[in-house]
């Protein structure tokens, strides 16, 4: 399965020709509202899905929480978590100064990645678990989501900013729009956590936190309510895959860190493509820096550090970075019924 990045233009035609007779064996919800006059119905959601909590479950030192893994891709998520460590003061230099503030730290910290072999990106949108990536990240196609039974599978994760492990369930699935949603519902303590010039906490310092347990907020950031004006300066924060994938010899590394931080521009939206149609390239335009693994990297306003898109892809006819667009995203969101209020908020306001 090829999941970051997207195939090239001509083998995504072929695979969509493919796959547009095709029944959706999973109904969306009738009731639902949108802006637009015919909204293309998310493919998948889990039942339940506008009342969703995340149940989150420390570790019981009783029982085998890494059962579900190989001894192969435990190892796997133990180098990545060390790479994370040893890596943490490289990524901490490469934040651009005028982005050392809490809203932007928190939300370039709410970057996680997949601890797997293929790399790949996601961000953390709501600080009690909910997380935001790439549909292609989660499954190719429709054939590959039913046949790999991708609502049961369990994907871990791990935290940028305290190395925690995550393991989390597709909750929603969208690939018209390129988006996926997924719940955590098990973590693991911190591990080493970041000493960041920042605090990091989802509350200032002096504020009156509500009595549960401090692990429940986890970073997370706030999304933008539309694209900025072309040219607005962005930063991307990505996983990129550690083997080279540009030459024609296998193993040949890569070199890069686990996190990278690239800054660079909205290029807008490419002309003539709806913004909630990102199947076939993302539609959103943008020069960062990315690589293979990239998928699903939050795109950030270097000005306000809201998410204004993910990246997915690039257009190997032009060479331009592509996306998707936050009205993409708000609409996914939307259709889905999941309220983005933050717990912080909520709880601010019944103090």
């Amino acid at each position: 399965m090829d999941l970051s990045p997207r195939k090239t233009r001509a083998q995504r035609r072929q695979q969509l020709k493919a796959e547009e007779t095709a029944p959706n064996p999973y109904p969306p919800p009738t009731a639902t509202t949108s802006t637009t006059k015919s909204p293309q119905p998310v493919f998948y959601q889990a039942p339940n899905l506008a009342s969703f909590t995340p149940q989150l479950m420390r570790p019981d030192k009783s029982s085998n929480d890494w059962a579900e893994q190989s001894p192969a891709e435990q190892a796997l998520l133990e180098h990545k978590q060390d790479l994370l460590t040893e890596q943490a003061a490289t990524l901490r230099a490469s934040i651009p100064k005028d982005l050392l503030k809490p809203d932007s730290i928190r939300a370039i910290y709410s970057t996680l990645i997949f601890a797997r072999e293929e790399a790949g990106t996601a961000v953390m949108i709501r600080q009690d678990g909910l997380i935001l990536t790439c549909a292609h990240c989660v499954a190719d196609t429709r054939q590959d989501f039913e046949s790999e039974n991708i609502k049961d599978k369990v994907f871990w994760l791990l935290e940028s900013s305290e190395r925690r492990v995550f393991r989390a369930k597709c909750i929603a699935w969208d690939p018209v729009r390129d988006l996926a949603l997924l719940g955590i519902f098990w973590y693991s303590p911190r591990k080493r956590p970041v000493p960041s010039p920042t605090a990091l906490s989802a509350f200032p310092p002096g504020a009156v936190q509500p009595d549960m347990p401090r692990a429940v907020y986890f970073n997370h950031v706030n999304l933008a309510e539309s694209s900025p004006a072309v040219d607005a300066p962005l930063v991307c924060v990505g996983h990129p895959g550690a083997e080279d994938l540009e030459t024609s010899r296998r193993g040949v590394k890569t070199g890069y860190d686990v996190l990278h931080v690239s800054t660079g521009a909205f290029r807008g939206i490419a002309e003539g493509q709806d913004a909630q149609d990102n199947e076939e390239i993302g539609a959103l335009m943008h020069d960062c820096w990315t690589y293979w693994g990239h998928s699903g990297s939050p795109l950030l306003d270097r000005k306000t550090g809201k998410l204004v898109g993910l990246h997915s892809s690039w257009d190997d006819e032009t060479g331009m970075r592509r996306g998707v667009a936050i009205e993409a995203i708000n609409e996914f969101l939307k259709l889905c019924n999941i309220d983005l209020e933050s717990l912080e908020d909520k709880m601010r306001r019944n103090l």
